[in-house]
């Protein structure tokens, strides 16, 4: 008998049919002798009504009563989907995080998980029932509902599996696995068997939508196996999320591309080539909230250098305000902005045995003419930006290249 932790999302559970859907495969789970805990996400859609209404009421909503009203979306679910498996005779119990005592910090819309009480799951799932649980919420020490940010119902489960010491997480969503690139832009891509934590955390983070990023640094940090599947395919194994590496000799170099279409470059033209100036360029901007991408600074002549940096679209204006501030402190000559940039990534825990990954990516995007503006490597990713025109013409080149569309 195994004990597995499923986490369903939002599309998963979109209208009462797929809810009762929903009913029926966690029921097949239990029939053959497995424990059952299911979290469950808001109905697609309607964290966004919700988050609409409190805007029509308030123009900018008190955090606490706005987590307050977006968690109802996910105890609508739980209430319901119970009620589909007391329906076909199946034993169930819903809970809200606060019921669990999903225990978080106080930091509302964007709570951190500190403690899990397992102790209630574990008997009810002991007396035969299949444990319904909110995603996305907790309670603070206070008693306040905290919610997680958005996906966070993948961490509530990622959470919950380590707390129960699961055998497995399995996330259901909308896609049957984690493929080598967006099968929107490269119909070739290939769904991937496995892959180790390290190269899924690098995909999320470079803008892969599969997964929260927070819940796969907490599957990797507790050891907890994730598996992505589809909630409408009743076949398949999905992607195994895992620590160990294929030691398998074809391993390949790459297991995916990731892309983001959010960036923005911003230059600081003609500042003292000295020590310090980077910081006096980028503490200003990391104390305005604003995260920083790429960075690169350029050989200084005449004694002064140009700075670049990329952040997200979003946070490009703010950024020009900070840095006009601090222009004249600095003694830079201008600030330059470019909003037309996208990035692209290669990942693979295979590059650390494999030389000339680099040499052969740039060289891809050479012959088709992609001039690369910005360069970012770790040990198992190498990130490049560029014009946003290029950006799928270089998905699908890349892809090519390293062979990600052939078999095993």
């Amino acid at each position: 008998m195994a004990l597995i932790v499923q986490k369903y999302g939002g599309t998963s559970v979109g209208n009462p049919e797929r809810i009762k859907n929903v009913a029926r495969k966690v029921a097949k789970f239990q029939a053959v002798g497995n424990q059952v805990v299911v979290v469950v996400s808001a109905m697609s859609g309607e964290t966004n009504r919700l988050i609409a209404l409190t805007k029509d009421v308030a123009a900018s909503p008190d955090p606490r009563e706005l987590d307050v009203v977006v968690s109802t979306g996910e105890q609508v679910t739980i209430g319901l989907l119970c009620m589909a498996l007391h329906d076909i005779g199946v034993k169930a119990k819903s809970y809200t995080g606060g019921q669990v005592r999903i225990l978080t910090d106080s930091a509302h819309t964007k709570a951190r998980i500190l403690n899990i009480d397992e102790a209630p799951i574990k008997k009810d799932l002991d007396d035969g029932n299949i444990v319904v649980v909110a995603g996305f919420q907790g309670v603070d020490e206070h008693g306040n509902i905290t919610t997680l940010g958005r996906g966070g119902s993948d961490t509530t489960g990622v959470a919950l599996a380590a707390a129960l010491k699961a055998d497995e997480c399995q996330i259901y969503t909308d896609v049957d696995g984690v493929y080598t690139t967006d099968p929107r832009v490269v119909p070739e891509a290939r769904k991937l068997d496995k892959i180790t934590f390290e190269e899924m955390l690098e995909l999320a983070s470079l803008g892969s939508k599969v997964l929260q990023i927070r819940s796969v640094e907490f599957a990797g940090k507790y050891k907890v196996k994730l598996r992505v599947l589809s909630s409408f395919e009743e076949e398949g194994e999905g992607t195994l999320i895992t620590v160990e590496e294929d030691q398998n000799m074809e391993q390949p170099v790459i297991s995916g591309i990731a892309f983001n279409r959010d960036e923005a470059k911003l230059t600081v033209l003609g500042v003292p080539d000295k020590p310090g100036i980077a910081y006096q360029i980028l503490g200003p901007v990391a104390d305005a909230n604003i995260d920083v991408d790429m960075i690169i600074q350029n050989v200084g002549h005449d004694g002064t250098t140009d700075f670049s940096f990329t952040v997200s679209r979003g946070d490009l204006d703010k950024a020009v305000k900070v840095l006009e501030g601090v222009k004249a402190h600095i003694g830079a000559r201008a600030i330059a902005s470019d909003k037309t940039m996208a990035k692209v990534s290669i990942v693979g825990v295979g590059m650390r045995s494999h030389p000339g990954v680099a040499s052969m990516m740039f060289r891809t995007l050479a012959e088709e003419g992609i001039n690369i503006q910005m360069i970012s490597t770790s040990e198992i990713k190498i990130s490049v930006a560029i014009e946003e025109k290029y950006l799928e013409l270089a998905v699908r080149v890349l892809h090519k290249a390293f062979n990600l569309e052939a078999g095993e």
